[in-house]
């Protein structure tokens, strides 16, 4: 179990945007050809990637402050009430971000970390195909999760739409 201070300490070191996740995706997708704008503060929940020709916008979620049902996601022992608020209210902005840019007839995908690392983990050059093939295609939503046996969890690449 870790003090107060020290886990305040451990989650201020962890970064908002240029994570791990988002940087392979960022660098495979520009291999493939694709440019983007990074981080549009001018659009709801200021998506990772934004593709303005294609009005495409892909976010990189970090399963652990997203809250993703994988295991990747454990929420700290200390002070859970604390870190189930947070965690929720981020739950609240990521849907809330999502209806405002579908209403702003924006396409939204969402490759989490699972899909990008852990024994969940997807092939990359095939999780990348698939989002390059989602940018350029038509299809109004992505979401690209990590696959793992004996959990609710256990889908591929998901297109609820």
């Amino acid at each position: 179990m870790v003090d107060v201070a020290t886990r305040s300490r451990m989650m201020a070191g962890i970064r908002g945007k240029d994570t791990k996740p988002e940087m392979i995706l960022r660098r495979g997708l520009h291999a493939r050809g694709l440019r983007y704008r990074l981080h549009d503060g001018r659009l709801p929940g200021r998506p990772d990637m934004v593709f303005p020709a294609k009005r495409a916008v892909l976010f990189a979620h970090g399963c652990f402050w997203h809250g993703h049902d994988c295991p990747l996601f454990r929420p700290p022992s200390t002070r859970p009430e604390f870190w189930a608020a947070k965690i929720g209210r981020n739950r609240e902005v990521d849907a809330q971000s999502t209806a405002a840019l579908a209403d702003a007839f924006w396409r939204v995908g969402v490759v989490w970390e699972c899909a990008l690392k852990g024994p969940g983990r997807l092939p990359l050059d095939l999780l990348l195909d698939a989002c390059a093939e989602w940018v350029v295609g038509e299809e109004p939503i992505l979401e690209i999760r990590g696959i793992f046996t004996n959990h609710v969890a256990s889908a591929g690449a998901h297109d609820p739409g």
